[in-house]
C-alpha cells in the first residue's frame, strides 16, 4: 500500500503541475492533506480512468484501455500499453499479440483467458506504439496499483521489460530476469517476454514456455 500512496501523491503533483503550480517557495506551508483515495470497486475505478486527462496520451487516444478479466483472478498479466487494435476496441491484447497471449494461457497454463485479469502500465496508447515516457507511466500507475489491490492476484506475470521495470523499480534487462520468481508483499511476480517480441523472435517462445511452466507449478499449490 506504500507504493500505491506514493503513486497517488505523484499523480497529484503531475496534476498540479499541469494546472500551473511551481514548487519554488522555501517557506513552510501547512494545509489539509488532499483526498488522494481511488474508488474501491473496479467498475468505479474504470469510470474514473475513462475520464482521465492527466497526461499527454489522453490527447491522442481513441479509447481508454482499462483492463479486463476475472475480478478475483489468481493470475494477472501486465503489459506495457495498448496498441492500435486495442486503442480502437478499448480492450487489452486483442491484436496479434493478444491472440498469442491467449494461446499461451490456454495451452500452457491450461485455463481460459477469462479466468485471468489483463492490464497494462498505461491505459492509453502511446503514439506509434512507442515506450511510455516516465511521466506517463507514473501518472497512470495509481490505476494499476489499485487494480492489483482490488483483484488481489497471487501471481503477476509482467510482459516485457517496461512492465517489469515500473512494477519493481528494477532496471535489469528482461533477458536477465525473465523466469525469475520474485516475492512481493502480496503476490509472486514472474517476468517474461512480451508477445510482440515473440512475434518478431519466434525462437524465444521456448523460453516463455519454460517461464509459464513455473507459473503452472505455482498454480498447482493454490489448491493444496
Amino acid at each position: 500500500m506504500k507504493n500505491l500512496k506514493n503513486a497517488l501523491l505523484l499523480k497529484q503533483l503531475y496534476l498540479r503541475k499541469q494546472l500551473g503550480y511551481r514548487y519554488t517557495s522555501a517557506s513552510i506551508h501547512k494545509e489539509d492533506e488532499p483526498d488522494l483515495s481511488l474508488p474501491d470497486t473496479l467498475d468505479k475505478l474504470k469510470t474514473q480512468a475513462l475520464r482521465c486527462h492527466l497526461c499527454e496520451l489522453s490527447k491522442t487516444r481513441t479509447n481508454v484501455v482499462f483492463g479486463e478479466g476475472n475480478a478475483q483472478a489468481n493470475i494477472m498479466f501486465v503489459g506495457e500499453g495498448p496498441g492500435a487494435t486495442e486503442d480502437s476496441m478499448g480492450r487489452p491484447f486483442v491484436g496479434r499479440s493478444g491472440e498469442l497471449l491467449t494461446k499461451m494461457i490456454e495451452n500452457v497454463l491450461q485455463i481460459k483467458r477469462e479466468e485471468t485479469y489483463i492490464a497494462n502500465i498505461v491505459k492509453c496508447r502511446p503514439p506509434g506504439n512507442r515506450t511510455p515516457y516516465p511521466a506517463e507511466a507514473h501518472t497512470c500507475q495509481p490505476f494499476l496499483l489499485k487494480q492489483i489491490a482490488l483483484i488481489k492476484p497471487k501471481i503477476i506475470i509482467t510482459l516485457g521489460g517496461t512492465a517489469y521495470h515500473y512494477l519493481t523499480g528494477d532496471d535489469t534487462g528482461i533477458t536477465k530476469v525473465r523466469g525469475t520468481l520474485i516475492k512481493q508483499e502480496t503476490y509472486t511476480l514472474i517476468p517474461t517476454y512480451h508477445p510482440s517480441f515473440l512475434l518478431r523472435n519466434p525462437s524465444a517462445k521456448k523460453e516463455v514456455f519454460e517461464d509459464l511452466k513455473k507459473v503452472r507449478s505455482l498454480m498447482d499449490t493454490f489448491t493444496h
